[in-house]
């Protein structure tokens, strides 16, 4: 009988990579010792051009949805937008406000803008859906003004129950 030849086994360990999780776990256990909460950068706010449009393009806007509710929803957006109902017009304020979040985030000015007024539009033709005025905002927003912040939150009405929410088709 012929004995095969044995492959001989070296009693040193093969490199593995075991070392290197072993250094990512030390890593982690310091980046979260030395790491500090980033802060929001607070950037300056330019004072108001005096000679810019005003807030009012918002009433004359609220006025325009207004007169175009009765027009055909072919050719106007706002009228179709109004067709399609309170849930549809919602929904769709609710895309444009993200769209604006998602903006802001990304520190996109141009964009952010733009968004912006997407959203103040969309959330105009949701106050014609609603039967609102924007003098009543606006009287809400007056009524607010000399209250602080925090002291008008907490002087809000605690709700006891969660409101439903449903998924809009």
């Amino acid at each position: 009988m012929t004995k095969k030849p044995t492959k001989t086994v070296s009693k040193t360990p093969a490199k593995t990579k075991a070392k290197p999780a072993k250094a990512k776990s030390v890593r982690a256990k310091s980046l979260k010792t030395t790491r500090k909460p980033k802060m929001a950068a607070i950037l300056p706010v330019p004072q108001l051009d005096p000679a810019a449009p005003d807030a009012k393009v918002l009433d004359r806007l609220w006025s325009t949805i207004v007169a175009r509710q009765a027009a055909d929803p072919l050719i106007s957006h706002s009228a179709r937008l109004l067709s399609r109902g309170i849930n549809k017009v919602a929904q769709k304020f609710g895309e444009e406000s993200v769209e604006c979040l998602i903006e802001a985030v990304a520190g996109n000015r141009e964009a952010l803008i733009a968004e912006s007024a997407d959203v103040l539009y969309h959330l105009l033709v949701m106050w014609v859906a609603c039967s609102l005025r924007p003098e009543d905002v606006w009287t809400e927003l007056k009524r607010r003004e000399a209250i602080s912040g925090i002291a008008e939150k907490n002087a809000r009405p605690v709700m006891l129950s969660i409101a439903e929410t449903r998924k809009i088709p």
